[in-house]
């Protein structure tokens, strides 16, 4: 099963929060108790997000985190890089060398042009996206023959 770990989940939520007050500054403590997560959580999740440059910290008396752009240019594939690392569903479709029988695998150029089609489709959805009610989001499916290679 492919599933994106808890702290990518909870960033998500975090991030679409603040898209409603992009300028709004929010402390972790806040975030935390408003969401009902770990304060530590929230600040380690609030801190890779601001060290990818999601998110920009102000420090002092009356500061936090804010957006540091508009949500419209924030794709699910940067949050999901910010909290994860590279998207790859199998070693080889982002590393060469990680694989034992990488050099005789006959799968691998398929792994990698699957894993180039989710990584394409993560790139098309934004926070802004996530922001709206799901009724309001179009929902596209994308024939085979588009993600480069792969056929029926």
């Amino acid at each position: 099963m492919l599933r994106i770990g808890k702290l990518t989940d909870y960033g998500v939520l975090l991030l679409t929060d603040m898209a409603a007050a992009p300028a709004q500054l929010r402390s972790a403590t806040e975030l935390a108790e408003k969401h009902h997560l770990g304060g530590a959580t929230v600040a380690k999740v609030l801190k890779l997000l601001s060290k990818a440059g999601l998110l920009e910290t102000v420090r002092g008396s009356g500061g936090g985190y804010r957006l540091c752009c508009g949500a419209e240019d924030v794709k699910v594939s940067d949050i999901i890089a910010a909290l994860e690392g590279p998207i790859a569903l199998t070693e080889c479709s982002v590393h060469d060398g990680n694989c034992s029988i990488e050099s005789d695998c006959g799968v691998r150029t398929h792994w990698q042009v699957i894993n180039n089609a989710v990584h394409s489709a993560l790139d098309k959805v934004t926070l802004a996206d996530l922001c709206r009610p799901a009724k309001d989001i179009e929902t596209t499916v994308i024939p085979l023959e588009a993600v480069g290679g792969l056929s029926r």
